[in-house]
Parts: C-alpha cells; sequence; structure tokens
C-alpha cells in the first residue's frame, strides 16, 4: 500500500508530496532542528564525513529540500553541488539560504523529479539522500536513475530514518514519534497531513537489510548500513 499525505485526494504520492513540502516549506527548517534536538545536523555532519576518502568535486543533492545536505556538503571542497527537489516552495527557501551564506555560485538548486534526473549518465562522483527516499513514489525506478547518474566507483550516501528495535527506547520513541510530534508539527506548520505522514512513511520504509537489498538489486555494490542514535535513523552507503 501507498502511503500519501493527504489520504482524501485522487493526486498521486509524488504530487501530493510536492503540495505537502510546498504547504510547510516556510517553517520547515525550524521544524527540523527543533523536533529532531537539533541531532538532525550531527547525522548530516557524519553522512558528509563517510565521503571524505574519495573527495568528490560534482555532487547531486537528491530530495535536498531547503539545500541543508548539500551545505554540508561544503565541507568537501566541492567544485559543483546541485541540489534537485519537487518542490517549488522548498527550493525558493533553499535558494535564498545558499544567497544569504554566499555560495550560490557553488550550489545550484534544480526542480527536478528523482525518478527522471535531467543529467547524463556518468556524470556525478558522489550522491547523497537526506530524508528523502521514502518519499519516492517507486523506490526503485529513483534508485535506478540515481546509479545511472553516478560515474562509475561512485559513492552513493542515504541518510533516513529507521525504526528503534530495542527495549526500551523502542517504545519511548514511538510514542515520541507517533503521537507527540504530529501534534507538535501540525501545530506549528499549519498543515494536518505532514506530521501524520511522517511517522506512517517511516513505517512503510523497507530500511535496514531490506533496503540494502534494494541497492543490490538495482546494481549497487559495497553496499552497508550505519545505524544512528539507537536506530532513529540509519546511513546507507554503495559504490557503482
Amino acid at each position: 500500500m501507498t502511503v500519501v499525505p493527504y489520504k482524501d485526494e485522487q493526486a498521486t504520492k509524488k504530487e501530493q508530496v510536492a503540495k505537502m513540502f510546498d504547504n510547510i516549506s516556510h517553517r520547515y527548517d525550524f521544524l527540523n532542528h527543533f523536533l529532531s534536538l537539533g541531532i538532525d545536523k550531527k547525522w548530516r555532519r557524519k553522512a558528509v564525513n563517510l565521503l571524505k576518502p574519495t573527495a568528490p568535486k560534482v555532487i547531486l543533492d537528491v530530495a535536498t529540500g531547503t539545500g541543508d545536505f548539500a551545505l554540508q556538503s561544503l565541507d568537501l571542497n566541492p567544485d559543483k553541488v546541485i541540489g534537485v527537489d519537487i518542490s517549488a516552495g522548498m527550493l525558493d527557501v533553499g535558494r535564498k539560504k545558499m544567497l544569504s551564506k554566499g555560495v550560490d555560485h557553488v550550489v545550484e538548486m534544480i526542480q527536478a523529479d528523482s525518478e527522471n534526473l535531467p543529467f547524463e549518465q556518468n556524470k556525478f562522483d558522489a550522491v547523497t539522500v537526506a530524508f528523502g527516499v521514502r518519499n519516492f513514489e517507486n523506490l526503485v525506478k529513483g534508485l535506478s536513475e540515481i546509479f545511472r547518474v553516478m560515474r562509475p566507483g561512485a559513492t552513493l550516501v542515504v541518510l533516513e530514518f529507521s525504526r528503534p528495535k530495542r527495549f526500551p527506547f523502542k517504545q519511548v520513541y514511538n510514542f515520541y514519534f507517533k503521537t507527540i510530534l504530529p501534534k507538535l508539527g501540525r501545530w506549528i506548520s499549519r498543515d494536518k497531513a505532514a506530521y501524520d505522514y511522517l511517522p506512517e512513511s517511516v513505517e512503510a520504509f523497507p530500511d535496514g537489510q531490506d533496503f540494502l537489498q534494494i541497492l543490490k538489486d538495482v546494481g549497487f555494490n559495497q553496499v552497508a548500513c550505519k545505524p544512528l542514535t539507537f536506530g532513529i535513523s540509519s546511513i546507507y552507503t554503495a559504490t557503482k
């Protein structure tokens, strides 16, 4: 069953996800850092650090949102970072952010569909995705497109929510994630569906070994998973 934000609408998941992020774009950065207690910044740093040994010069950030992961990747001293997203609202916020930080000449924000990337094959030295793959309408198609645009030997780094499994953290986390977080998210963002969709989409996502198997099926090699913060999220790595 496909999980969508607006269950009473007939639009595709892709269209609904774009609408949802347009609706919450003005509060997205605040909510991200507030609801995660700021730990999302630490996760991004850890994920980007995994790319340091390969020193990528041309990086693609898929489902870039407002560009936080793209900004973090500047620690790698790349020549170019391209962020793509389907939400015009998120990209507008992201472009203003890049301009204000004086990095708009390095980070380019483009509206594009992750399942139909507007780039030639074998273009990028690395691809990153933070909290975006679970929003793909067709996960295999999106990952296949990422694989296509990566050069041979390039690295994929995916940061995504996962489901803690150890007692008692699992129970405490589930109460916060499924009860407290949606209420806070609805109150701050004024979008009822967005923060109900978040735990539902995480629950439906094939995390851990299941996701690693999908990466292998697409064609990736050297797949690995690194759980973070008791399994709240995970960093997946793979090479072409």
